[in-house]
């Protein structure tokens, strides 16, 4: 199981995630490529709530196919194209992941492959 770990002496989380994770031996990881907003069909929402939903609904969708779920994250990252989207992200991730704390990082980039994408998720996972 993973140990997620926000210890003494290490400020705290600026929302919901941990500091680390700790991946006991024996687990298989699974990385998974980044994943952007469109839906399985290739459609691109031109909200970025509904971008931020399908990119988080893509990794779940990839990580499903290694058999895994949200409690097996290890670790986000995040690429969002400006600070302006960072409501529509934290609402997809809570929606996406509940309560699952995976280590995560999130950076705002000057722009993704479309120029009318506002975000993309890689994540690592294990079980």
């Amino acid at each position: 199981m993973l140990k997620r770990l926000n210890p003494e002496g290490a400020p705290r989380p600026l929302s919901n995630y941990s500091l680390g994770v700790l991946v006991p031996a024996g687990m298989t990881t699974f990385h998974v490529s980044g994943q952007v907003g469109t839906d399985a069909a290739g459609n691109l929402p031109d909200d970025a709530e509904g971008q931020c939903r399908n990119a988080f609904a893509n990794v779940l969708a990839v990580m499903a196919g290694a058999g895994m779920g949200p409690g097996d994250i290890v670790s986000l990252t995040t690429f969002l194209t400006g600070p302006e989207h960072l409501p529509a992200y934290r609402s997809a991730r809570e929606a996406a992941f509940g309560d699952v704390a995976p280590g995560s990082t999130m950076v705002y980039v000057a722009g993704l492959v479309d120029p009318k994408m506002v975000i993309e998720v890689q994540a690592i996972a294990a079980k």
